[in-house]
């Protein structure tokens, strides 16, 4: 019988997927379930699994854009399984059973000849090493005139330090074409940049009160809950919740002529993975507690890594995050993903002197961002939205905490 393998839908709005490897040969068997593609939504890549196990025929090739729904390969689940390497081991193995045969005595090998002093080819005189070193210049790019190629005190003397030609290395390159979610990705930052009033507004956070809960707390919080961590993302993530409750234009966006603003907040998270930066989305975030946001980071984080995010998990979203800062970003302007209004990114931490009641102290501060849709956001809730995030993370005990940090992280 031959099963004919057709593109599965990965999502409601996806109408065609491109092939990015195959994962098997034209002629190979496959067994059921077995990844044999990998292939490239405008939102993910995802791996496309064997329905049956037999023959397969491939009918597309790498690079190819496939409609849902149309085949791409055949398999002939009829054919029976070829034998493998493992079955032909023990015949292979059968003449390693006989005795073995007497080895015949080894014939007298003659005394080796006593070695004639010879000097390498471009091996240096001992004068002509040290001319060489006087001039910083390698004995390779020296050519020998002496016997056998050796570098003579002529050659040093007459030898000139190469300054480089304009034609000298390696001038290779290399043209491969972007997965589709690459362009994808392309597409829609340049649409956000052309599309929005895009704005950056900056402003810098005393990270101290965090980094002092958080060494107090955080062997405690990956002890009671299973190895989950206590990190930076749990507490920036619940100020923007806050900050988001507090001015909600900037937790809506434009459609058209209007406006649609919405009373929860799914918060976007920028992690890094294999296929390049992907967004999945911690729904609900306002409703999370501490836990339970460090959680879903981690849970998505890992489909991430491993090639395993959905579409779903990246669907949807009214407010992004980004953490440039571990890259070493110091400042930058994120990009609004659209169609959201606005995004937040995060910067290294790095210890500065500010004035602290009028003293000079040393503190961790991290810079902060916001990029905002100035169509539907003004200058006045942007700019108190990265106050009050601000204002949050630098006084989270009573902000976010509840001055209650054991009942806030669960312990």
């Amino acid at each position: 019988m031959i099963l004919e393998m057709k593109v599965p839908s990965p999502g409601e709005s996806i109408k065609e997927v491109e092939i990015a490897t195959w994962l098997v040969q034209d002629g190979d068997y496959v067994e059921k379930d077995q990844a044999i593609a990998e292939v490239d939504s405008d939102k993910a890549t995802l791996e496309l699994p064997a329905e049956a196990s037999g023959i397969i025929t491939l009918k597309a090739e790498e690079g190819d854009a496939v409609a849902v729904g149309a085949v791409v390969c055949l398999i002939d689940t009829a054919a029976a399984k070829p034998e493998g390497a493992a079955a032909a081991a023990p015949a292979a193995a059968a003449p390693a059973a006989e005795a073995p045969k007497a080895a015949p005595a080894p014939a007298p090998v003659a005394a080796p000849a006593a070695p004639v002093a010879t000097y390498a080819s471009g091996t240096p005189s001992p004068a002509a090493k040290k001319i060489l070193d006087e001039k910083n210049i390698a004995p390779s790019a020296v050519s020998g005139t002496g016997k056998a190629g050796r570098i003579t005190k002529d050659d040093a003397v007459n030898a000139v330090p190469s300054m480089g030609t304009p034609t000298g290395g390696s001038r290779g390159q290399e043209r491969t074409k972007l997965s589709m979610l690459r362009r994808k990705v392309a597409e829609r930052l340049v649409a956000a940049k052309n599309e929005t009033a895009m704005l950056t507004t900056f402003n810098e956070v005393n990270m101290t009160p965090i980094n002092n809960i958080r060494n107090e707390y955080k062997d405690t919080f990956k002890a009671k809950h299973g190895g989950v961590g206590l990190g930076y993302m749990s507490f920036f993530t619940k100020a923007v919740t806050r900050a988001l409750q507090l001015y909600p234009d900037v937790n809506s966006m434009m459609d058209g002529d209007h406006k649609i603003a919405f009373d929860f907040a799914d918060i976007s998270i920028a992690v890094s993975g294999p296929k390049g930066l992907m967004v999945p989305v911690v729904r609900n975030a306002e409703n999370l507690t501490f836990r339970g946001v460090e959680a879903e980071i981690k849970r998505l984080a890992i489909k991430a890594r491993d090639g395993q995010i959905t579409v779903d998990d990246m669907t949807g979203g009214t407010f992004t995050i980004t953490n440039g800062g571990v890259f070493g970003s110091m400042l930058s302007t994120p990009i609004i993903n659209p169609p959201q209004s606005g995004i937040l990114g995060m910067h290294n931490i790095i210890e500065r002197p500010i004035a602290v009641n009028g003293k000079v102290e040393i503190h961790p501060m991290m810079y902060v961002a916001l990029s905002y849709d100035h169509r539907i956001i003004d200058g006045k809730e942007s700019v108190g939205f990265l106050v009050a995030v601000k204002e949050a993370l630098e006084n989270p005990m009573e902000l976010l905490l509840d001055n209650n940090p054991k009942r806030a992280f669960e312990l």
